[in-house]
Order: structure tokens, then C-alpha cells, then sequence
């Protein structure tokens, strides 16, 4: 099985194993790419290394150091996404981002598991499922956000959630697990005509 066979597998949900020698060797590339990203200080070079880490970005992606992946290259984001300090998607999965997203300080996207039988899981068996973080959203300081997820468009999860189940569309929604507390309505707008980012 070549490497996209191997990812194409793992897509699926499937038992892998997380010692693959091909999986290493991507791991050990990205590696060296997140370590050339953050020890960049120059925001415009620092957000190309970003551009060349993952499989699919945007128009103007601003990332914060320190970021770090698993692979890179199944992670895809939209236009204009923002990862304050300390990101971390673990993508043995696809990871889909969509436009004007933010993400505060240590924000974590994890779609792989360890196996639950102890024996399995010493012997490097793993599970991944896709995570999908819809338009316009913003994922507070210290989200969590396990396998199988989907964010709905312009929601808001709060600062400290762990989201283990979707999140409809245009909602608040925090805890852990985390919860919707109420919808996004007109009330919530202010007026505010700040700097256009469309």
C-alpha cells in the first residue's frame, strides 16, 4: 500500500497502524516543517512554510506559533483562518477548515484515537475520523475537539470545551461535554463596521 492508498484507509475509520514506516517518515517530515514555521519570525515567511505544511489553504492564513500537526497534508483551510498560540491538529484523518475561522490559544483538533483493547493498542493500533469546522466560526482559548466531528457554520464554542458530538450551526456552545447554550440571533449584533476582511 503507497502512502495515499494508506491515507485513503485511514479515512475510512478503519484499524491502522500508527508505526507504519510510510506514516514515520511523513510524521518526521512535518515535523521538521512546523519546526521551520515556528522558529520563523517573519509573519508573511511564516504563513507560506504554513501554505507548504498542509494539503489545502486559503486567501491569507495567519498562524501563531507554536504550531504543530501530525502529517499536514490532510488538513484543508479556507480563507482568511486565524490559529492564535499553540494549535494542534492531529490529522491522521482529513481535517476541513472552512473561511474566516478562529481559533484562540491552544486549540486542539484530534482525529485519531488509540484502540481500546490494551494488547491492540501496544501494538500501535489507532482509529481516525474526520473533523469539519464550518464557515465563520471561532473555537475559544483551550477547545478541544475529538474524531468524528462537525462544527456547524458561524458557531461559537466556548473557551475550555471538550466537543465530543456535532455542534449545529450558529450557536454557542461550551462545556464538557460541550453543549449548546442558545443560537446566534440578530440581538447579538452590534454595529460594529470594523476593518472589511471579505
Amino acid at each position: 500500500m503507497n502512502l495515499e492508498e494508506k491515507f485513503a484507509f485511514m479515512a475510512t475509520g478503519k484499524p491502522y497502524d500508527d508505526m507504519d514506516p510510510l506514516l514515520l517518515a511523513v510524521r518526521d517530515e512535518a515535523t521538521a516543517k512546523t519546526d521551520a514555521l515556528n522558529n520563523e519570525h517573519d509573519p508573511a515567511k511564516r504563513n507560506a512554510l504554513f501554505r507548504e505544511l498542509v494539503g489545502q489553504t486559503g486567501f491569507k492564513p495567519f498562524v501563531n506559533p507554536n504550531f504543530h500537526c501530525e502529517f499536514g497534508r490532510n488538513i484543508r483551510v479556507g480563507d482568511h483562518f486565524y490559529a492564535n498560540y499553540d494549535c494542534t491538529i492531529l490529522d491522521g484523518a482529513p481535517v476541513t477548515i472552512g473561511n474566516h475561522v478562529l481559533f484562540g490559544p491552544k486549540v486542539g483538533l484530534y482525529t485519531s484515537n488509540h484502540l481500546f483493547d490494551p494488547l491492540e493498542r501496544q501494538l500501535g493500533g489507532c482509529i481516525a475520523k474526520p473533523i469539519v469546522v464550518g464557515d465563520g466560526c471561532w473555537l475559544a482559548a483551550n477547545v478541544t475537539v475529538l474524531p468524528g466531528v462537525t462544527i456547524g457554520a458561524g458557531t461559537i464554542i466556548g473557551a475550555g470545551s471538550v466537543v465530543t458530538h456535532d455542534i449545529p450551526a450558529r450557536v454557542i456552545a461550551a462545556g464538557n461535554p460541550c453543549e449548546v447554550l442558545r443560537e446566534i440571533t440578530a440581538a447579538d449584533k452590534t454595529g460594529f463596521a470594523g476593518h472589511d476582511m471579505i
